[in-house]
């Protein structure tokens, strides 16, 4: 079991799926994209699949406070990276279904406040790679 569902339990994880279209749902014609329609107006939000399940994945210690595919937004409560004793909290935004930089935004802080923009930009990369990997072999899951 990872360490993503025991952070969060299955229901949270049912929900931050559900976010990242792997139970389905509208999508582009090369599957990378996840479009949301808001119940209340004619709103769309078209949000990378990749990218959003590679946040999901990269930041999965941790636990994840809320989960809003309409907007792109992940907000994510403090927790400790593994090996590490600082706790971080993140917010992940996912602007655009483009599978490029531009489409992720990462605002990660300490309780102390804001942490290096070389951390955060470290946090983007690591989530950006995963993305294109996952592109490139067109799963949202690492093949073994």
């Amino acid at each position: 079991m990872s360490l993503f569902v025991k952070a969060i339990g299955t229901s949270a994880l049912v929900v931050a799926l559900s976010g990242c279209g792997l139970f389905g749902g509208a999508s582009s014609q090369d599957g990378a994209v996840r479009q949301s329609q808001r119940v209340s107006g004619a709103e769309s939000v078209a949000v990378n699949r990749y990218i959003w399940a590679a946040s999901l994945d990269v930041l999965s210690f941790l636990p994840v406070q809320s989960v809003d595919p309409f907007t792109g937004v992940i907000v994510m409560g403090y927790g400790t990276p593994p090996g590490g004793s600082r706790p971080y909290r993140a917010t992940v935004y996912v602007s655009d279904p483009a599978l490029d930089a531009r489409s992720l935004n990462v605002a990660l802080q300490t309780q102390s406040g804001p942490v290096t923009l070389e951390t955060q930009r470290a946090i983007e990369d690591a989530i950006l790679t995963r993305a294109s990997t996952w592109a490139t072999c067109g799963t949202t899951r690492w093949v073994t």
